[in-house]
């Protein structure tokens, strides 16, 4: 900064200076808030979920967890039926265990089979069409 040798010259310094300070004071309170903004617990937990939810293998876990716990759900009622003795619930729930496990590390070749089954079940009249011409 110049030396300034005026009455004049000092308000000029002194109200550039006010402005500079006033823009700054600006800027700094924009900077904050959008600091505060970022940092808010719900933004923080929005951006967490949208992070676990853009993942790609996640759907693959959800339903192949999904499926894992009904297949075994269900072996364990076919197994037990309507009532049981206390050894075939407990083999009943270590059968639930042994499906579930098996069922969730298997979903490809789960799904493929229930696509297949699926298609056998409802569409029977489309395999057996005649191929022949006339």
């Amino acid at each position: 900064m110049e030396n300034i040798t005026s009455a004049a010259g000092l308000k000029d310094a002194i109200h550039l200076l006010k402005t500079e300070r006033t823009v700054k004071l600006q800027q700094l309170r924009e900077e904050g808030s959008r600091a505060l903004e970022i940092i808010r617990p719900v933004r923080l937990l929005q951006n967490t979920v949208n992070g676990i939810a853009m993942s790609p293998r996640l759907l693959d876990n959800i339903i192949g967890t999904a499926m894992g716990l009904a297949t075994g759900f269900i072996s364990k009622r076919l197994f037990i039926g309507s009532s049981g003795s206390l050894i075939r619930k407990l083999l009943g729930s270590v059968l639930q265990l042994g499906i579930t496990t098996a069922a969730a590390h298997n979903t490809n070749f789960i799904q493929s089979f229930g696509r297949f089954a699926f298609q056998r079940i409802f569409f029977k009249h489309g395999l057996n069409t005649d191929k022949r011409g006339g």
